[in-house]
């Protein structure tokens, strides 16, 4: 890659091509839970804007621009009403669309003027769906936000996770098809991190990478599985254009500028069949810090942060031109080549790939999961603690560090595994050596 075409894909700001690109299709930005009655306006920074998501007292969401109109206030300190923000400087109120709808002194003086009708901000449409509220913040007609079908799963514990990764998106999203990493970097380093001494775990004997409807499929074969397991038959969805699809969680990586990305997952976990039926009330939100305030180095002890330690190693914008690609790497090529596609695509007036215009095609998007019956259908409590992917779930979440205490007591009472211990959250747990296949 040169130079040229890093900064094409890289660069995401307003006006932008690969801006242009990522802002047509729909992104998470926040837990719903966030916006709870003390916590309703947040500042918020996404692909290069800075904005303000909030929730009114009618339970409606907005996300708008930072600045009034009126002499440029900081809106992330208004408050909210019935309908809309309003300036905590003057007054001024707007409601979801940007619509200025109060300027108190003008509206008592002249009334008949109806100032405020000539007055907008930018605005843009946001949803909640499966306890995430979501963004559009590219042209009309919008597309339709897809309703992924893990959404739709019965029966499950689900938590979104947040954080803010100091680097471009696009080393993020590359991760995503990048099967050769969870060999070394979850498997041989949680090892070392363990026991400097440790062996190596199993070897990746060949990968192969596919496109599909909604993204790119990669699917890997190891020396110590059969060559019917599902990491070959299955595989994981890098889905498109920014997220990375595992069968029990998402993880989007959304811009918040050229060099900062934010980190949104959501989490499903299927509880024991003797917990049935589970109906969970409210999806827990929490915020995932990402450096060991004791030691000043990023801390490496769960799968997601050891990625977010290989995303940022690579600068605050990874220098492709100096790149030396291998062949697991072809799958990375695929992804790059597809953005460029897209964007090609956009500049024939077509849509980028991902694209969903069909409302009944939007619905309980089916995808390829490896563990489909387990999630599904569920498991009795003994079958899930031996289970190679789940069982260690239940002895703490695995995925990413912080979880707090009181959301890991809820999900312990979702799963009847009450007044199970609080592990240290810090403590690594070696992959690959619990049983062959895990990870």
């Amino acid at each position: 890659m040169d130079a040229a075409e890093n900064e094409l894909l890289t660069q995401i700001g307003p006006g932008t091509p690969m801006g242009d690109l990522l802002r047509r299709h729909w992104m998470p930005i926040a837990g719903a839970s966030e916006f709870d009655e003390k916590a309703r306006v947040k500042p918020i920074k996404l692909m290069g804007e800075n904005l303000v998501i909030y929730k009114d007292l009618s339970g409606n969401f907005g996300l708008v621009q930072r600045e009034c109109a009126h002499r440029r206030a900081d809106l992330s300190y208004g408050f909210v009403e019935k309908c809309g923000l309003r300036c905590n400087y003057h007054g001024w109120a707007y409601d979801e669309t940007g619509q200025c709808v109060a300027m108190p002194y003008e509206d008592t003086v002249v009334p008949k003027a109806k100032y405020k009708d000539k007055i907008r901000i930018t605005a843009y449409p946001v949803r909640v769906h499966a306890g995430l509220v979501w963004a559009y913040m590219g042209p009309d007609p919008a597309p339709e936000l897809p309703d992924w079908e893990p959404f739709s799963f019965e029966n499950g514990f689900s938590q979104v996770v947040i954080s803010e990764i100091p680097c471009n998106w696009l080393q993020c999203q590359e991760n995503s098809i990048d099967p050769i990493h969870f060999e070394w970097m979850h498997m041989n380093w949680s090892r070392r991190l363990v026991d400097i001494e440790a062996d190596h775990g199993p070897r990746h004997l060949m990968v192969e990478f596919d496109s599909f409807d909604h993204g790119l499929i990669y699917r890997r074969q190891r020396e110590d599985l059969p060559k019917d397991h599902a990491m070959w038959t299955v595989g994981r969805v890098c889905l498109w254009p920014n997220a990375f699809f595992l069968g029990d969680h998402f993880e989007w990586r959304i811009p918040i500028d050229d060099e900062n990305t934010l980190s949104v997952s959501w989490f499903f976990y299927r509880v024991p069949r003797e917990q049935e039926p589970y109906v969970q009330k409210t999806i827990p939100t929490w915020h995932g810090p990402l450096i060991d305030e004791a030691t000043g180095r990023w801390i490496s002890s769960h799968v997601m942060n050891q990625d977010f330690i290989a995303w940022v190693g690579q600068g605050r914008i990874a220098d492709r031109t100096q790149e030396k690609l291998g062949l697991g790497d072809r799958g990375i090529q695929m992804l790059r080549r597809q953005l460029l596609d897209d964007l090609d695509a956009i500049e024939r007036g077509e849509d980028p790939m991902g694209i969903i215009r069909d409302p009944d095609k939007a619905k309980k998007i089916s995808l390829p999961i490896s563990e489909r019956s387990a999630l599904v259908d569920g498991l009795p409590v003994a079958e899930l603690k031996e289970h190679l992917a789940f069982g260690p779930q239940l002895e703490r979440f695995t995925f990413q560090y912080g979880q707090p205490v009181e959301v890991w007591e809820e999900f312990c009472r979702a799963v009847g595994n009450e007044g199970a211990a609080y592990v240290d959250p810090q403590k690594v747990i070696s992959i690959g050596t619990r049983k062959p296949g895990q990870g």
